[in-house]
């Protein structure tokens, strides 16, 4: 694990990729146990979860000289991380010129909800039939987490459902006891977070929408609890398209 201590509000950051412990002092990073060159994978989970956070809007520049000066670090390490985050599509790299947020057509958002649409679909039907009742009843305490927030002002609602949102899916994907589908999945959860952070309005959106989709949490546990996987299906599939008209403007039309 990594740990990344900040001032006045200690968090830790998992990361796959590194067991070292660092400190976040004074807008700098400060390897502690480890050798500089595991600054990059440090500097990778900082910046992606500023880029999955809204940090930066659709199109606007990375500034690597302004993250030097912050985190302390040379530009090894931010150009490592952006390459990185490249890879993932969470960033664009344009030569000679910088590196910047992506930004996506509502034709190339559409496609993409369509395709994550339906892999969860199929990953929750998997989960249908593999899930125990203790782990259908954890579905239902982090879906009450996310009632609770329903009286909160927009802003905290929204940043409250994208929090309790991904652990709620999340939790799904472990029901389904397949390594490979919680490896592809976790990548395109990265993809629609970054989208409904960065495109348009899409945080006061979803804030908008947090007491539909809160529904059809429930109703998905339903499912679960029925063991219905066709029903299971539907309901992940609908729920996921709601990002279609939400983020690229689209006709609402969930069916086609």
């Amino acid at each position: 694990m990594l740990a990344v201590r900040v001032p006045g509000s200690p968090c830790t950051i998992d990361s796959a990729d590194t067991l070292d412990y660092c400190v976040m002092q004074a807008g700098s990073i400060s390897p502690v146990a480890a050798g500089a060159q595991r600054l990059g994978a440090q500097v990778y989970e900082l910046l992606k979860q500023r880029l999955l956070d809204g940090q930066w809007a659709a199109g606007e520049s990375i500034p690597v000289e302004a993250l030097k000066r912050e985190f302390g670090v040379s530009k090894q390490p931010i150009m490592e991380a952006l390459r990185r985050l490249a890879s993932d599509d969470l960033v664009e790299i344009i030569p000679q010129v910088g590196s910047r947020v992506p930004v996506f057509t509502p034709r190339e958002i559409s496609d993409f909800f369509l395709l994550f649409a339906s892999l969860e679909a199929e990953a929750a039907a998997i989960a249908t039939t593999r899930g125990t009742a203790a782990q259908i009843q954890a579905l239902e305490e982090i879906n009450a987490r996310i009632g609770a927030a329903l009286v909160l002002d927009a802003d905290a609602r929204a940043l409250a459902y994208r929090e309790y949102n991904r652990e709620f899916h999340q939790a799904i994907l472990e029901m389904s006891s397949s390594a490979v589908v919680q490896r592809t999945s976790r990548r395109m959860w990265d993809m629609s977070d970054l989208l409904i952070t960065t495109t348009f309005d899409g945080v006061r959106a979803l804030a908008d929408e947090v007491c539909d989709r809160h529904a059809d949490h429930n109703d998905l546990i339903e499912g679960f609890r029925r063991r219905d996987d066709a029903a299971v299906r539907t309901i992940m599939r609908h729920h996921l398209l709601r990002n279609v008209p939400m983020l690229a403007g689209l006709p609402g039309d969930e069916g086609r």
